[in-house]
């Protein structure tokens, strides 16, 4: 065998880089770099045996916090969503948040995440604070009424909608209202 051929057992085809024919070079050196220590190849593998693809969201198996994955890249512990975005796609531009659309925090799929604006993040809710007594967002008991108000808080203004005697009236003007002013509000606008 030439100087010229493929080093790939008895491959006899030409050399496309320093090493290996074309074929054998896309089939090896991947795998190369896949075990060479400290490579993003490494790194992007062991993320990736940390998640349950299911058919619609990838949960995060390995460590949470708040619901949030969380996963060590380079020494450096990340958000798993975070890491699972810019693996696909490109970086998170400074100041920007990945929103989950799913509202599941463990999942890293990233066909359910999107780059939004912190705004845009706290927008897309699904339903009450766990603290909520009326167990509808944006409403709650009003004692000296003895009604329900509706107030919506659209950073950094509060909108008091009004006063309910109805709680499904009340939610109604809550959703509208967030309709009004927000775009990223997905769960009012299918409830619409």
């Amino acid at each position: 065998m030439s100087n010229d051929t493929c080093t790939f057992g008895r491959c006899p085809k030409p050399l496309a880089g320093d090493e290996f024919c074309e074929r054998h070079a896309a089939l090896i050196l991947p795998a190369r770099e896949m075990f060479r220590p400290g490579s993003p190849a490494r790194a992007n593998a062991a993320f990736w045996s940390n998640v349950e693809k299911g058919p619609g969201c990838w949960e995060w198996l390995g460590s949470k916090v708040k619901g949030h994955g969380r996963t060590g890249v380079e020494g450096v512990t990340v958000y798993a969503h975070r890491y699972s975005w810019e693996l696909v796609n490109d970086p998170i531009p400074e100041g920007m948040e990945i929103d989950h659309k799913c509202h599941n925090r463990g999942c890293v799929n990233p066909d359910h995440l999107r780059v939004v604006t912190p705004k845009q993040n706290n927008e897309n809710r699904a339903g009450a604070n766990p603290n909520s007594k009326s167990g509808v967002r944006g409403v709650h008991w009003r004692h000296d009424a003895q009604k329900w108000q509706v107030t919506i808080h659209a950073t950094p203004k509060t909108y008091h909608v009004g006063y309910f005697t109805d709680i499904k009236e009340a939610e109604a003007a809550a959703i509208a209202k967030r309709n009004e002013l927000f775009t990223h509000n997905d769960v009012d606008r299918r409830a619409s």
